[in-house]
């Protein structure tokens, strides 16, 4: 018997990494998966049906149920298709984790509208096509689990403008559907996973580590298989499939870390430091007293321009 027997899984990006990761523990508790992919490369261009073939029939050869679905999560459409899908295969579904995801790095200054465009159409758009259409299910049926994939990149991360911007909407846009789904028996929640996928190991991330490991002459200690496996994706999969069993229904509108064996909650934003004053503020006393209070010790990001 497992924690799932007779739930329905609809998971995006499980083709590769992460969402492979979770989709074949979410079949070995008994889960019946779908499992989506387009299909694409990294940076979302391209398609094929052979990540999520793959999968679905390493999940059949295990004993699972599971079929696969190549819809886009960037469009309503697609969305609307993947969810169906569950319905029209399994009958329902009970769970929805929100994984696939491309990036499309660039510096500020560099970024073109296409390159901004496509990253929020398809982790933002991405995650409210899918939530949207299975929310009405979860809703009829008063149950549901929805976990959504943020990252640490959300915090600030150089290079990722556009990335980064949906990965922390993602986390607003969590809490926000936690609170409109509650009442129906329904949890959201988010992780902000760290794991060496195609999309955070690059040849060139992986080279530089094997070069760093070859310059030291083993003197850091630097043991590149053992690092890859401290960051597999199977560390982060079992969070994701906890928070979608019962034992979790009291988690509701949290982001968690997950990464290397770690598994951690995240605090929720609050204002640490604040001034008052009964009537408006000038920007002459803003200038002199925010330097001595709220803003006391920050640094300069460069140096200040001569005079």
């Amino acid at each position: 018997m497992g924690l799932l027997d007779g739930k329905v899984v609809v998971i995006t990006g499980a083709g590769r990494g992460l969402g492979r990761a979770e989709a074949l523990l979410f079949a070995s508790e008994g889960a019946k998966v779908v499992v989506n992919d387009l299909g694409g490369g990294a940076d979302g261009a391209g398609a094929a049906s052979v990540p999520a073939d793959e999968v679905v029939a390493e999940i059949k050869k295990m004993g699972g149920e599971a079929v696969a679905n190549y819809d886009s999560v960037s469009t309503w459409k697609g969305g609307e298709n993947i969810i169906k899908s569950a319905v029209d295969a399994f009958g329902k579904i009970d769970i929805l984790v929100n994984n696939a995801g491309i990036l499309r790095d660039r510096m500020i200054f560099n970024m073109t509208e296409e390159e901004w465009d496509i990253i929020q159409k398809v982790h933002m758009y991405g995650h409210f096509n899918c939530t949207r259409h299975a929310c009405s299910f979860f809703r009829q049926q008063r149950y549901g689990r929805i976990i959504n994939t943020s990252s640490q990149a959300g915090l600030g991360n150089m290079g990722q403008a556009n990335y980064s911007a949906a990965k922390e909407g993602i986390v607003g846009f969590t809490r926000t559907v936690a609170m409109d789904m509650a009442k129906y028996g329904v949890t959201c929640n988010c992780i902000r996973p760290i794991a060496a996928t195609r999309l955070t190991l690059s040849p060139e991330l992986q080279a530089a580590m094997e070069k760093k490991a070859k310059e030291s002459g083993g003197g850091l200690g630097l043991d590149i298989g053992a690092e890859l496996k401290r960051m597999a994706p199977e560390h982060i999969a079992p969070l994701v499939v906890y928070l979608a069993t019962d034992a979790a229904a009291n988690i509701n509108g949290r982001t968690f870390f997950v990464g290397g064996g770690e598994v951690g909650l995240y605090s929720e934003p609050a204002v640490i430091s604040s001034i008052f004053k009964d009537g408006v503020w000038t920007v002459k006393e803003l200038v002199d007293l925010m330097p001595k209070s709220i803003a006391k010790g920050f640094p300069a990001p460069a140096p200040l321009p001569a005079k």
